[in-house]
């Protein structure tokens, strides 16, 4: 059993979409991030980052309690654990990792400040607005490239594409059209698709 911890956010989407695709059995605790419950001491015990989501394997590599944090992490760990939707060759699983990578260091923090710029600040800011923007169209057109001709970002579905799917599911927020970008379209109306994935999306309801 694992215990999850998150909140329905594009990180806190990849951990509930690796655990419905892989089928483990797992109880759902919702940190409402909106009410600052990510900065209970409860929950600081378990992640001192205050960030969702975490993890925490009641049967872990040793047989005891094994917590884990931050999103990609998650995905590699539940992976490993499973044997599932990550090559066990080094080349293929270094082309999974590269593309978690990008998420990670790129899309992730960008499009999050793309969110913030439009969404959240308290004025608007033309500089934040244009900067980050301009380099959000630019990593879509990375992802486009890269799914010309393939149908996931890495050989068969895998961790790096369920890390990017719940960023990209926020086109909208970053006024993003996608038609603009019809490979990054095609391969997420093929993950929309799953019926796992999709469960995933929802939670926490």
């Amino acid at each position: 059993m694992i215990d999850l911890y998150t909140w329905k956010t594009s990180n806190g989407r990849k951990a509930t979409i690796m655990l419905e695709e892989c089928g483990l059995d797992y109880e759902l605790h919702p940190i409402d991030i909106s009410k600052g419950e990510q900065f209970s001491p409860e929950y600081v015990s378990i992640n001192p980052n205050s960030k969702i989501p975490a993890i925490i394997d009641r049967e872990g590599p040793d047989g005891a309690d094994y917590t884990v944090i931050e999103s990609g992490a998650i995905l590699m760990y539940l992976a490993e654990k499973t044997g599932k939707f990550m090559p066990r060759e080094m080349a293929a699983r270094y082309e999974v990792v590269q593309w978690l990578m990008f998420q990670m260091g790129g899309i992730g923090p960008i499009f999050g400040q793309v969110h913030h710029f439009l969404r959240a600040a308290k004025e608007r800011v033309p500089y934040g607005i244009e900067r980050y923007g301009a380099e959000c169209r630019r990593l879509y057109g990375v992802l486009d490239k890269r799914l010309e001709g393939r149908e996931h970002l890495a050989g068969d579905v895998s961790i790096a594409d369920f890390a990017t799917l719940p960023w990209v599911f926020r086109h909208d927020w970053q006024e993003v059209d996608l038609a603009d970008f019809p490979n990054v379209r095609r391969w997420y109306e093929v993950l929309m698709s799953r019926p796992a994935l999709a469960r995933g999306m929802a939670l926490p309801e």
